[in-house]
């Protein structure tokens, strides 16, 4: 009787260490979603120029243009709404804070170092580009890992 007891124990244990390890290799893919996203995010906020500027010789970023296309890039890659909220069906349950979205233009000597102590981050520049930093929450898949939150970062230069 007493090894029928031992048995189940040790079937929970494995069935616990099981759900363990799937949830960290759900939790890894998901961070590497993230981060795709987010990189392919201000690559593309990276690449609008401001043309008028252009047009003077000046090498520039348009920063309303890049916004609107770092946010569009965001929602269409994480699958969220316009308020970034998560649209029905998606990996994500909770809404993907942008936390920082900065750009950094002509108006700054570069190579530029930008630092934001804040969010434990540090990036060089050699040309006009674009920071963003932007906040997930991993859903669990079966809640035996703790609460994972991840403070997203990435950066891109303007091409030309």
């Amino acid at each position: 009787m007493y090894k029928l007891l031992v048995y189940l124990l040790l079937i929970g244990f494995v069935m616990l260490l099981h759900g363990l390890q799937a949830d960290e290799e759900v939790a890894l893919q998901a961070l590497f979603q993230g981060k795709h996203a987010i990189n392919r995010a201000a690559h593309a906020a990276a690449q609008q120029t401001d043309k008028i500027k252009l047009k003077e010789g000046i090498v520039s970023i348009d920063a309303d243009a890049a916004r609107a296309s770092a946010m569009l890039y965001l929602q269409r890659n994480l699958r969220l709404d316009t308020a970034n909220e998560p649209l029905v069906g998606s990996f994500w349950k909770t809404r993907a804070e942008v936390l920082r979205l900065d750009i950094v233009n002509e108006d700054r000597s570069f190579p530029y170092t930008y630092t934001s102590p804040e969010y434990d981050y540090s990036v060089t520049l050699t040309k006009p580009g674009v920071v963003m930093i932007v906040r997930l929450v991993y859903p669990r898949t079966y809640n035996v890992l703790g609460p994972i939150t991840w403070e997203i970062k990435g950066a891109a230069e303007l091409v030309y």
